[in-house]
């Protein structure tokens, strides 16, 4: 699958699943590398610490399975719960990080190649 569609697909299922809760304002940032890429989505609505801590989870499965992204992509449909889409997202991504913000919900995550280091991508380091 090319990067574009691996892109599409994320960026549609991360913001459908940010406009389930009706936000006012919702921003999507991408940054690419050749070998990686950093999204990241804000919106304003914070979370409960239980539901930062369910996104996360869904977010950073213990193993990810990026090879097999179209898949899941087609897998996922759209009658699927949203913790079980989110946990297809997770297999699809290096790892992500959930948080409240000042103004809402910041969602990051990274995509890339053994080598990708999204550590040169991190918009703000979490304690």
């Amino acid at each position: 699958m090319k990067r574009k569609e691996i892109l599409n697909r994320l960026i549609g299922e991360v913001t459908n699943f940010l406009l389930e809760d009706n936000p006012l304002r919702l921003v999507v940032s991408l940054h690419q590398e050749d070998d990686g890429a950093h999204l990241s989505f804000f919106d304003d609505r914070k979370r409960t610490e239980e539901e930062l801590e369910s996104i996360r989870t869904s977010l950073n499965p213990k193993h990810t399975r990026p090879e097999l992204a179209g898949y899941y992509g087609m897998m996922a449909g759209h009658d699927t719960s949203w913790k079980a889409r989110l946990n297809l997202i997770g297999w699809q991504i290096k790892g992500a990080s959930v948080k409240n913000n000042d103004s809402g919900l910041q969602i990051d995550f990274w995509l890339g190649s053994d080598a990708f280091n999204p550590d040169h991508f991190t918009i703000e380091k979490e304690d």
